[in-house]
Formats: C-alpha cells, sequence, structure tokens
C-alpha cells in the first residue's frame, strides 16, 4: 500500500463510528482494491483485514450477477456484492472473536458465500433454503441474494439485520462444539431460538465494544421478527400453520435475542 493506512486500520477507524463507519470503510476499501491493490488474485480473504484468511470461501461454479460493463470485480461479481461480501467477512470475523474469547473451547468455523445453489457436506442447497449451517464440514454457508429478500420482501432492512442472520448461523456451530446438535431428542425450534439468544448475547458484546449505534439492536429485532415462521406463512401462504414450524414465532425469535443481548451467552444456557 506505500505509504498509504493500512487495510486493518481503516476497518479500525471505521469502527468507532459503529457499523455505519464499518460500512464505509469498507467501501474505501473496496475502491482501493478495484484499483489494483490485490491483483495477486487472492481474493477478498487475501486483501482485507476482515475476513481472515482461510475462514471465507467464493464458490467459482455459481453464476455471477448480471451488472453493466465496468461494474464487476475480477471474478463477475458486481462492486456492490463484493462491499456486501467484505461486510460478511467483518462480521463472521467479530462474531468469532467473541466466542473465542468468552469459550475456551471455541473453534474457528468457515464460511462459504453462494448465489442460486451450493454443494456442501450436509448434501445440496438451494436459494430456497436460505443461510444455513452443516454441523459436518463445520461451515456457515451464506446465499449472498437472501439479503435483497431480507430487505424487499419482508421489510428487514440495515447492516445490523444482516449480521444478526450470520450471528444466529455461527451459533449453530457454538452448539455443534457443544454437542447440543443432533444428540438425543432434538426440539428443533428451541436449537433455533438458542441460536438466536446467541445472536443477542454477540451483540451484548458488540455494544460493549462501542460498535453499535442507536437503532441496530431494533434493525436486528425486526430481521428476528419479519424471518418468525408465523410473519413468513403470512407472507407466502396467507395463513399461519404452527405444526408446520421449524424456526419459531416472531414473538419467540425476537424475545429470545433480546434475552440474550440483556443476559449474554449464560442466559443462552452456554457456558
Amino acid at each position: 500500500m506505500g505509504g498509504g493506512m493500512p487495510l486493518g486500520a481503516l476497518l479500525a477507524v471505521g469502527s468507532r463510528f459503529g457499523w455505519k463507519g464499518i460500512l464505509v470503510a469498507i467501501v474505501v476499501i473496496g475502491a482501493m482494491t478495484y484499483g489494483g491493490m490485490c491483483s495477486g488474485g487472492g481474493g477478498i480473504s487475501s486483501c482485507l483485514g476482515g475476513g481472515s484468511p482461510g475462514t471465507t470461501e467464493r464458490r467459482s461454479d455459481v453464476p455471477a450477477e448480471k451488472a453493466p460493463a465496468g461494474q464487476r470485480g475480477e471474478r463477475g461479481q458486481t462492486a456492490e456484492g463484493d462491499e456486501l461480501a467484505r461486510f460478511v467477512g467483518f462480521v463472521l470475523d467479530d462474531v468469532q472473536k467473541t466466542w473465542q474469547e468468552q469459550l475456551p473451547d471455541y473453534k474457528i468455523a468457515k464460511m462459504v458465500l453462494f448465489r442460486g445453489q451450493v454443494k456442501s457436506a450436509c448434501g445440496s442447497a438451494s436459494s430456497a433454503v436460505g443461510p444455513f449451517y452443516c454441523p459436518t464440514d463445520h461451515k456457515v454457508y451464506i446465499d449472498l441474494a437472501f439479503y435483497n429478500d431480507l430487505r424487499r420482501r419482508f421489510g428487514a432492512d440495515g447492516d445490523f439485520a444482516q449480521a444478526y442472520v450470520i450471528a444466529h448461523e455461527v451459533g449453530h456451530h457454538v452448539q455443534n462444539i457443544r454437542g447440543k446438535l443432533g444428540r438425543g431428542e432434538v426440539n428443533q425450534i428451541e436449537i433455533e431460538l438458542q441460536a438466536d439468544c446467541m445472536a443477542g448475547a454477540w451483540a451484548r458484546d458488540a455494544e460493549r465494544r462501542k460498535l453499535l449505534e442507536v437503532g441496530d439492536i431494533d434493525e436486528a429485532l425486526n430481521a428476528a421478527a419479519a424471518i418468525g415462521d408465523d410473519s413468513i406463512q403470512k407472507k407466502t401462504q396467507g395463513h399461519v400453520q404452527p405444526e408446520t414450524w421449524t424456526h419459531g414465532s416472531s414473538a419467540q425469535r425476537s424475545g429470545a435475542f433480546k434475552k440474550g443481548f440483556e443476559g449474554g451467552a449464560a442466559s443462552c444456557g452456554i457456558r
């Protein structure tokens, strides 16, 4: 970078102003990257402080977004998509930093970014599945297009709403490490609500580190409510079927997040 500010320092400065500051820093880094800063071909993780090397993968077999000429990155991804990928990588690292500090036995999870469909150790999945965690390969799978649905279809806008989704999936990774996935009689809704609670516990830690700003928690609570089973069923089929729920109601999901935010990991049953 010559005499310029290191990329990690840019993110550090941005973090002083909350998530909006981080996004501004990411945009600046993106502009620097497209100017030739990462010509080595190592991808996002090799040239960004957030998204540690080896923790984030980009599946190259997924068709790239359609975009006007001049707006694509080196791998066919739009500039907007690359900025989102950087933000997702930063959040992944931040969530895992929290659990590394609080849980001595925590092991780093990897994340795979995809669009359309992807193959995992748990089988193939399409965009219809949404973000998911595979306990077999210890990876979080994020379909970047899901964030468009989160905003447009479900009305859950904002960068912290996006962060909540990642924190929820990493919550499943913590459950897996602690042996809370796939053992005995598993109540799927309880598992999902505990992951929501752990997302709230991470938000509590982010607030302690002064990363949050006014409205962030409201964004997360709104996102949790927007993707409650009852809310989704009302929007997609016009009626609610509690017997088919897998993640819990809007009230349950937002309540679980709030529980973790107020009481930390211990309130979620994680120690």
